[in-house]
């Protein structure tokens, strides 16, 4: 809790199915999804100081609850999600004053026409695109870079390797139909591909193996070879 603490997330603990995770997890694919969030949560704090009236876009949002650990009141918010996933967001964690709900597939761009694309707008995907094919999201990129003039793109990958285990932890949870086919080795090469510019690369784990004193040994060797090989990066494109 000293590195990362979400209330909003533990008020829907109860309506999460968790029994088999837990028995076939390990502490550091918790901590893996926790470091995701906590760097993408610095990235989306930085933007939103620097552009104070902006947009902050969540594709696949599911029950992401971003928008209460940053709780920036002036931003606009928008979670993006197919209608059955909406409809259970919209039960469980509601509509703030600064947030909309948009039901549709990400990949139609069709959520572009609800929001004021003047403003500074950074997309966030987080946990999404791993599920897709990567033609599939080199042609969204693409889209979103003509549609939106002033946007950037912040995303989670892994590179070839640790897309095979990745894959093995899931099947391992009991999710044996989320197969997981993107992944990226070279991101420089990727933002040439997708004629953007690269922000940055982040390792997910840095700041987590220096607060978080109690993990196992084990752990925490998993997590520093994690990002010394590449395994787990966030990437921040200028679209």
């Amino acid at each position: 809790p000293e590195f990362f603490h979400d209330e909003k997330a533990i008020s829907i603990e109860g309506f999460i199915p968790t029994n088999e995770i837990k028995e076939n997890s390990t502490e550091y694919f918790y901590m893996a999804s926790v470091c995701r969030q906590y760097i993408i949560d610095k990235k989306i704090r930085e933007f939103v100081e620097t552009n104070n009236l902006s947009n902050v876009v969540f594709l696949g949002a599911g029950l992401e609850t971003a928008y209460s650990r940053i709780g920036n009141k002036t931003v606009n918010f928008y979670q993006v999600d197919l209608p059955d996933v909406i409809e259970v967001r919209r039960s469980l964690l509601g509509e703030a004053e600064n947030e909309s709900l948009i039901s549709g597939d990400m990949f139609s761009l069709d959520w572009v026409r609800k929001m004021d694309i003047s403003l500074p707008t950074m997309i966030v995907v987080s946990g999404v695109y791993q599920y897709f094919k990567e033609e599939k999201i080199l042609s969204m990129i693409g889209d979103m870079k003509d549609r939106i003039t002033n946007g950037e793109l912040v995303f989670d990958a892994t590179n070839s390797a640790g897309l095979k285990l990745a894959n093995k932890y899931v099947k391992k949870t009991g999710n044996r139909d989320a197969q997981m086919y993107f992944s990226i080795d070279n991101p420089l090469e990727f933002a040439y591909k997708t004629n953007t510019e690269l922000i940055s690369v982040d390792g997910f784990f840095k700041d987590a193996l220096k607060i978080c004193k109690k993990l196992k040994l084990i752990t925490r060797v998993y997590m520093y070879f994690a990002d010394k090989l590449n395994r787990t990066i966030i990437i921040h494109l200028k679209l």
